[in-house]
Formats: C-alpha cells, sequence, structure tokens
C-alpha cells in the first residue's frame, strides 16, 4: 500500500503560513518521528486543515435528507442555525449563512412517462463564515462554501455531460480559449424557469459571497471552497468564477489587494481544458486536490484527451489541445482499495479515514488490480481488434463501475 504524499508544489493560500512542501510523506512523517520538530508542527497542521475541510464537506452528506417520505426530502433534514451542531461540527468556530441550491437542467422520466426528475432545486451545500473566535485563531475572516457529491440522477446524468463548451462567465470578456464541462455549467448556471423560482446556483453564490465580503469589509479574509466528488467541480467553477469577476478585489480602492481563493478537492474530476487550467493559475486560484489512484471519477472527463496527451514528445503540442480536459492545481496522491467493496476508492469517509489514520486503515490491494484502466485497455485493444473483445474483461470492468455508481446513490 502507498501512503499519502504531498507532490511538489505550492501549498495553498490559505495555508501559506505553511512552507512550501516538495515529496513529503504525511504518514511516515507523522508515525516516525524524522522530521525536525518545526517541520513536524507544520506538516501535522496541514494534515488538520485539511481533515477539517474535508469533514465541512461530509456535513452535507449527514444533513441531506434521502427519506422520500420525509418532507424534507433531497434538502437539508436542519435549518442552518443548527445544522453543523446536528452533525457534530457545533464547536467548529463557523456559523452557517446560507442554504445553497442547484437545479439540473435535465429530466428523467420513468418507464410511464412520468417525470421524475424535474426543474427543481435540490439542496447541494452552504455558506458559513468563521466567527471572531477562529478567525482570531486563523489570522483571517474565512468565508467557507462547502459542496456535496452527486446523489440524485439528474445530476448523475450531468456528470456524463463530457462536452467542452464555453464557460463565458465575465459578461465583458468572453474567453473563447477558455472551456468547461458541459453538465457541471448546466448545473452551475441553470435556474428553475418560473416567474419567481429559485436563481440558480450562481447567482445564490456570488450574491451571499458579495454579501459577506461587504459585511466584514477592511478585515483580513479570506474565501475557502470545498467539495466532493461533482461538488469539487462547483467549488472550482465558483472560485474561477469569483476571481475572473473580481469579487476578491478591491476595486474601489484600486489596489492590489485580493482576498485569497482555495479549493479542497476530494475525489475531483476534471473541470475545464488547458485554457481553463490556465486562466485559473494566472488569476491565482489555488487547488489542493486529494485524490485516490484507484478512483475512477478522478480520471473522468478526458481519459483519452488529457493534459497527458496535448504534447508529442515533450515538444509538439497537439492541434487539439484546447479540447483536452487538465486537472488544476496540486495533487495530494493516496492508494486505497478492498476488493469486496470497490466502491469504497470514491467513498469521502474513506478518504478522510485515510488522511486521520493511514497506519489503522486496512486496505487490500491485489498487484495489478486497477479496474479503470481494464475498462480502458479493453477499449483500445478492441478497437484494434477490430471490436474483438474479451467479454470477461469488460463484463468485469463494468459490473464495479455500476457497483461504485449504485453506492453513491445509496
Amino acid at each position: 500500500m502507498l501512503i499519502p504524499t504531498f507532490f511538489s508544489g505550492e501549498i495553498p493560500a490559505n495555508l501559506g503560513r505553511l512552507p512550501k512542501i516538495q515529496e513529503l510523506n504525511i504518514a511516515n512523517n507523522l508515525l516516525n518521528g524524522s522530521l525536525p520538530e518545526f517541520l513536524w508542527n507544520r506538516t501535522k497542521l496541514t494534515q488538520l486543515e485539511i481533515i477539517r475541510y474535508g469533514e465541512f464537506v461530509a456535513a452535507c452528506y449527514d444533513a441531506f435528507d434521502l427519506n422520500p417520505n420525509s418532507r424534507r426530502y433531497l434538502n437539508s433534514k436542519y435549518g442552518k442555525r443548527r445544522m453543523l451542531s446536528e452533525v457534530g461540527l457545533g464547536e467548529s468556530g463557523y456559523q452557517v449563512t446560507k442554504y445553497i441550491y442547484a437545479t439540473p437542467d435535465i429530466n428523467v422520466f420513468s418507464i410511464g412517462g412520468n417525470s421524475i426528475g424535474s426543474l427543481c432545486g435540490k439542496w447541494i451545500g452552504y455558506i458559513a463564515v468563521s466567527n471572531d473566535e477562529e478567525t482570531k485563531r486563523l489570522g483571517r475572516r474565512d468565508v467557507l462554501v462547502t459542496f456535496r457529491g452527486t446523489v440524485t440522477n439528474p445530476e448523475w446524468i450531468a456528470n456524463f455531460m463530457s462536452s467542452l463548451t464555453h464557460a463565458r462567465l465575465d459578461p465583458h470578456n468572453p474567453r473563447p480559449r477558455v472551456k468547461v464541462e458541459a453538465g457541471f455549467l448546466s448545473l452551475y448556471t441553470s435556474n428553475e424557469g418560473k416567474k419567481f423560482g429559485l436563481g440558480s446556483c450562481r447567482e445564490q453564490l456570488l450574491s451571499e459571497v458579495g454579501r459577506v465580503l461587504n459585511k466584514y469589509k477592511g478585515e483580513d479574509m479570506s474565501i475557502t471552497l470545498a467539495g466532493h466528488s461533482m461538488g469539487s467541480a462547483l467549488a472550482l467553477l465558483l472560485a474561477y468564477d469569483i476571481a475572473e469577476l473580481g469579487l476578491n478585489r478591491d476595486k474601489l480602492l484600486n489596489s492590489d489587494h485580493t482576498v485569497p481563493v482555495t479549493v479542497f478537492s476530494f475525489g475531483g474530476p476534471r473541470v475545464g481544458n488547458s485554457g481553463f487550467k490556465e486562466r485559473c493559475e494566472e488569476l491565482g486560484v489555488k487547488v489542493l486536490r486529494i485524490t485516490n489512484v484507484n478512483d475512477p471519477i478522478t480520471k473522468l472527463p478526458g481519459v483519452f484527451l488529457n493534459e497527458h496527451f496535448r504534447v508529442l514528445g515533450g515538444k509538439y503540442e497537439v492541434p487539439w489541445s484546447c479540447s483536452c480536459y487538465a486537472h488544476v492545481g496540486v495533487e495530494i496522491l493516496l492508494d486505497f482499495f478492498k476488493m469486496h467493496n470497490p466502491s469504497c476508492v470514491h467513498d469521502l469517509g474513506t478518504y478522510l479515514s485515510l488522511l486521520k489514520c493511514p497506519k489503522r486503515l486496512q486496505v487490500q490491494r491485489e498487484e495489478g488490480i486497477d479496474f479503470f484502466n481494464r475498462a480502458k485497455e479493453c477499449v483500445i485493444s478492441g478497437a484494434k481488434n477490430k471490436l474483438n473483445f474479451n467479454a470477461l474483461q469488460l463484463k468485469n470492468a463494468a459490473m464495479n463501475m455500476v457497483k461504485l455508481v449504485q453506492s453513491q446513490r445509496t
């Protein structure tokens, strides 16, 4: 089993008090005490900050009502004032200010023709602000936005709408090179389509973030966005949107001061093309991606056209490079797998368990087992051999992908 590793890269802005860490093995450093004390403490602090933001995301799942007989079905079980307390985060130092709802622009019909997925907003996350005590501890007022992952059928369909489309989130500059996945953008920008219906996820987010920033104007602030799976994609879209529109800059004072924007992505997919990645970097958006090497969601979309296929021989950029998906940010790579429960590879609880206690978490990983790559190799070999597929190989890969999807819906 491989243990969590920091790859070379800069620590995100709101962890800026920590030094640059290169190829630093969290588990070894924390368990064998081989580091100098000052670096030991900073490494442990980084680990705890990552876990803490992961727990804020887990709160979305804990509070989400999946009981179809409940009057709060597909909404939060609790009011925003007591939600964090109900899920065990009452002492976190944050207060929820707004719930966020997203409307998939997709209808799903049953066999009888009755719609079971209408243009109706579903609770997808929340915005919270650090209180005075937590602000003093952090050294800044933190605006936290968290998103859950995919649960409903329309959301799953949105996930698999893998075509790239122009983002066009800045009305004054369309930036034709910046493209994002169509399904994620639809979920981010669609509304209920009614005269007095719910506004889009984007409208809700920008309005509340702008209100909070204005309320605490003059204080040192940070904007932290965290999400799991599809929620990671929404977090990154919001981070880009805030930075592109300049909501984190004080335009009235015409100064260079910017509120740092940081994304914590747990098991997140690719969101946009190389133009999107480059623009995020230009705007100073910091992204820390926590991924599992066996998690197929982190390899989507762009199974074939991704950041690894943009340049040939390290020199020549291919003509279709603008259509290649690309991950954004710095990666923490985990490696876990359970033969009796393949769906754990994408489970947020498993991610956090390994980060909290890498030595105690018992995982089994048979050498060479990688269902995602098996499926990929099967498709490639089938094309080479005129679609002469290995039926057993394809069946095994497909069945494990189905188990993964089903586990996230239950």
